[in-house]
């Protein structure tokens, strides 16, 4: 996941809120760290960071403070490296021709490979994370022009990569040729953002211009705004379903669709592929099923009822695995309301089933609170093939949808009838067409030939 925010102003206004105030709304994408970097009064490249949510990391009136008109932002969830203020983003570097500072929203598949190459040239990497091959690559190119060297280093990578750049003076925005991730373009008076997702343009009180283009570098400097394309073919694009599903906030636009209304529709899709007529009252696991079970409702005769309540005061660092904490599970931050359980037959949709605890210990409770039968539907297809572009999801050995069939699943959880979506439905529900769309985690299509191509550098 992560989520990157960048700002640039060519009359000098102050930017660096903005760009905390843009993390804040990103926060959703990463929990772990957050950090920013942005053009001193000397033109070099300054930067914080720390571990934890973004008001926790950065202070707000410090940054406020600062006198800056270009600068990017990161909040970190993390694929490759581990979770150490050594991998928190932006990472900075200074090469002979540009100070330099990236923040990456994705995975790339070839880093290692290209880190060996690097290293064997006497590279030094200071992180653990995949990000840090794109400064090194821009570093072996002392010859050529920075933008040049980036647009040489980024055709190299394979994999996902949706980027906010401070590369010499100017801001830079650069997503794969693939599209996996989304990144787009907003502007507010003569500030122009670039974000991970559009609900954080809304916060800055920015309008969308546009997204970045998969395969596209868009540069915003003393020049003005230029787009560069990358000099790279692909046979398709790959856009991130589960950004639909479940990542993205509810309230972002992406390729011009309303994760809002896409979720909705599967929630109604999910209701006419598996209804259930038996059932009282239809809810949601808050808060990744909640907008699914309002189209579940709406698509069938059941009344919606918001049965579980969640802690929103509950960080993800407040949970230590002591004695009494295991005991308490789920409940810390799930509780179900018992009067509203207590008797009546309950459909329960979730936007997916991963190792299958969660869903396991949220039906063992509802059931505890007197639901006299708890029928599961999931608004995507089952998770069945790990992620290679960007989401922590566990081995195939671990994703109960792999181990078990669907019988078998229902039973482990212990709902009395399971159903998902189809492929089908959630590509229809999107409104891509389908050689637009990743669904490599559900169908185990990848990228062909992304993970094993290794760059002639």
């Amino acid at each position: 996941m992560c989520g990157v925010f960048g700002a640039w102003s060519p009359s000098g206004r102050k930017v660096l809120e903005d760009v905390y105030l843009g993390l804040y709304a990103l926060q959703h994408r990463g929990q772990e760290s957050a950090g920013v970097a942005w053009i001193n009064r000397e033109g070099g490249i300054s930067s914080r960071k720390g571990m934890g949510l973004v008001h926790l990391a950065l202070d707000q009136a410090t940054l406020a403070a600062e006198q800056t008109s270009c600068a990017i932002g990161h909040v970190r969830y993390s694929t490759a490296g581990g979770s150490e203020i050594s991998n928190a983003q932006p990472l900075t570097a200074s090469t002979s021709r540009a100070s330099l500072a990236v923040a990456h929203n994705g995975n790339i598949t070839n880093a290692l490979g290209i880190k060996l190459l690097l290293q064997n040239r006497g590279a030094i990497f200071h992180s653990g994370t995949d990000t840090e091959v794109i400064l090194h690559l821009m570093a072996h190119q002392p010859h050529k022009e920075p933008i040049d060297a980036l647009i040489d280093s980024l055709v190299r990578l394979r994999g996902a990569w949706s980027l906010a750049m401070l590369v010499g003076q100017n801001l830079v925005a650069a997503r794969d040729p693939w599209g996996f991730r989304p990144l787009v373009i907003g502007k507010r008076d003569d500030v122009y953002y670039v974000s991970s997702e559009t609900c954080a343009l809304n916060l800055v009180g920015a309008s969308v211009v546009r997204e970045v283009a998969p395969g596209e570098v868009v540069t915003f400097g003393p020049d003005g705004m230029d787009c560069l394309p990358l000099p790279v073919e692909v046979k398709r694009h790959f856009a991130c379903s589960f950004e639909y599903v479940y990542f993205a906030r509810p309230d972002s636009v992406i390729d011009g669709r309303s994760v809002y209304q896409v979720r909705k529709t599967l929630g109604k899709k999910l209701a006419l592929r598996s209804p259930c007529p038996e059932a009282d009252l239809v809810t949601g696991m808050p808060d990744s099923g909640t907008i699914a079970s309002l189209g579940y409702a709406e698509e069938s005769a059941a009344p919606y009822e918001q049965t579980v309540v969640r802690n929103r005061y509950v960080g993800r660092t407040f949970i230590e695995p002591t004695r009494r904490v295991r005991e308490l599970g789920v409940r810390i931050k799930l509780n179900p309301i018992t009067e509203v359980l207590t008797g009546r037959k309950v459909v329960v949709v979730d936007d997916s089933i991963v190792r299958g605890t969660t869903c396991q210990r949220m039906i063992s409770m509802i059931r505890d609170c007197g639901a006299s039968q708890v029928h599961v539907r999931i608004s995507s297809p089952p998770v069945r093939f790990p992620c290679y572009y960007g989401i922590d999801t566990p081995s195939r050995g671990e994703l109960a949808a792999a181990r078990m069939n669907l019988t078998q699943l229902g039973t482990e959880v212990g709902a009395d009838s399971l159903a998902y979506l189809t492929e089908e439905d959630l590509v229809e529900s999107i409104g891509l067409p389908r050689e637009c769309i990743c669904t490599a985690c559900f169908s185990g299509n990848y990228m062909e030939g992304g993970e094993e191509n290794e760059p002639e550098l």
